[in-house]
């Protein structure tokens, strides 16, 4: 379906919005944009031919001109100054650009000394993909770029160059990578231990007070307090009744209820002393803390299992603006249609078959279970503040704009095998820049480079 993205698809189905960053464009968050698509921006820096110019390096049979550092200058100061983002001085940053692009021209020639090519299929798909992402048609494209002195034929040419370049770089680094059962093994035991500080508990407490530089005697006597209050409660009292009593914290006539947290957010020592504790069961004894004596009991918790995941069952009505209905007019309907349905006039499915733009439009809009990063992310942020039931608002994706609706969720079991890819990926990730820079510092020692001085 429209909206299931695979994340490590073909680079060409990633080159998407960052392609035109020098275009206009409708006023829209800028997300942190990733390694394909600041390859993507690339393209679009060669693709502009300035009076002039002049040679800055020669790195092997390729050229580095001085407005593609201008350009790239450029747009690091402007992306910086939207973020608040600190760079170094200009020069640094015009001598770090500078090494970037004389990087590139060194992977792309052993890209292509190595007999990579890129099939005009696949760069006709991508730039399809570029068109798609900014609602233009191709011949809209063409016009968009031409306004900014853009040429058409350049920017597939560039296009392709940076699918060479980011293709080989993955497959070359990716090579370098090894990536041990062991480092597996440590990563997943890492991550059960960080789970279970995200974990919810909900506990509920009986807290004897102990003042500060309280003699022995006094200390005494309020252990011997709380330890009533636990001896009563393990008689068969009900645990909220004891802490309506006796408590003297700010929970007790909540039963001493603390509610559902993180174990983030719960004290250390609260975490300790009940990690082992099942629903329903209470500290051994009083536990001791700078505050004073507390009984804890579990009332309940929320696993954060590694190998369970949620899924939500979701649906949706999906308009893509066009030269007929804006992206503001598209909003307006499904706003429209958001009120019918909770006012009872009309149902979410019906509206959805006569409608949706999208190939779930058949299905009443349902797009079926979908997992943690299936959906693109505007999607999936609106989906996840749903409750089972709930209409968002109109959310706007890269693929139109859509009115969502989950209708239930579930836990489900994940593939052990699976767990350990993911965590084999992550590793991968986190080995990838030191291998790249490793990778790149022997292609630009073989790598012929002439570095020429300005004319004149």
């Amino acid at each position: 379906m429209t909206e299931r993205i695979d994340r490590r698809g073909p680079l060409a189905l990633l080159l998407l919005a960052w392609l035109l960053v020098q275009l206009p464009a409708p006023a829209q968050a800028q997300g942190r944009p990733t390694t394909t698509e600041r390859a993507a921006q690339r393209a679009a820096d060669r693709t502009t031919v300035r009076t002039g110019d002049y040679i800055v390096a020669i790195v092997n049979q390729e050229l580095v001109t001085a407005v593609e550092v201008q350009l790239r200058v450029r747009r690091l100061l402007d992306e910086a100054s939207r973020s608040a983002q600190r760079l170094p001085a200009e020069e640094v940053l015009r001598q770090q650009v500078l090494d970037a692009l004389i990087e590139e021209r060194a992977i792309l020639t052993h890209a292509r000394d190595g007999g990579a090519r890129v099939d005009d299929g696949e760069l006709d798909r991508a730039v399809q993909a570029v068109a798609a992402q900014n609602q233009l048609t191709i011949d809209q494209l063409r016009a968009r770029l031409k306004e900014e002195s853009l040429d058409f034929v350049r920017f597939r040419a560039n296009l392709r160059d940076q699918i060479l370049v980011e293709r080989t770089r993955e497959r070359e680094v990716g090579q370098r990578i090894r990536i041990t059962d062991a480092e597996i093994d440590r990563y997943i035991e890492q991550a059960r231990a960080q789970a279970s500080l995200e974990a919810s508990v909900n506990l509920a407490q009986i807290l004897v007070t102990v003042p500060e530089r309280a003699d022995a005697e006094l200390v005494a006597a309020r252990r011997a307090r709380a330890e009533t209050a636990l001896a009563r409660v393990r008689a068969g009292e009900p645990f909220d009744v004891v802490a309506r009593e006796l408590s003297e914290d700010g929970n007790r006539e909540r039963g001493g209820e603390i509610g559902m947290r993180q174990g983030s957010r719960l004290p250390d020592l609260f975490v300790e002393v009940t990690k082992n504790l099942l629903v329903g069961e209470l500290t051994p004894a009083p536990v001791r803390s700078g505050a004073g004596f507390h009984v804890l009991k579990v009332l309940a918790r929320e696993s954060a299992d590694l190998f369970k995941v949620t899924q939500t069952r979701v649906r949706h009505i999906l308009l893509r603006p066009s030269s007929r209905l804006t992206a503001a007019q598209a909003q307006a309907r499904l706003e429209t249609y958001r009120a019918r349905i909770a006012a009872g006039e009309a149902r979410f499915e019906d509206l959805a078959r006569q409608f949706s733009e999208d190939g779930s439009a058949s299905a009443g809009g349902d797009l079926g279970w979908a997992q943690p990063g299936m959906m693109v992310p505007e999607f999936e942020q609106a989906m996840n503040a749903l409750g089972p039931g709930e209409l968002s608002q109109p959310v706007t994706s890269r693929f139109g704009v859509h009115l969502i609706q989950v209708l239930e969720r579930r836990q489900a079991d994940v593939d052990p095998r699976q767990v350990r890819e993911q965590a084999r990926n992550v590793l991968r990730e986190q080995k990838f820049e030191e291998a790249y820079v490793e990778w790149v510092r022997d292609l630009r020692a073989r790598a012929y480079i002439e570095m020429r001085e300005p004319p004149g």
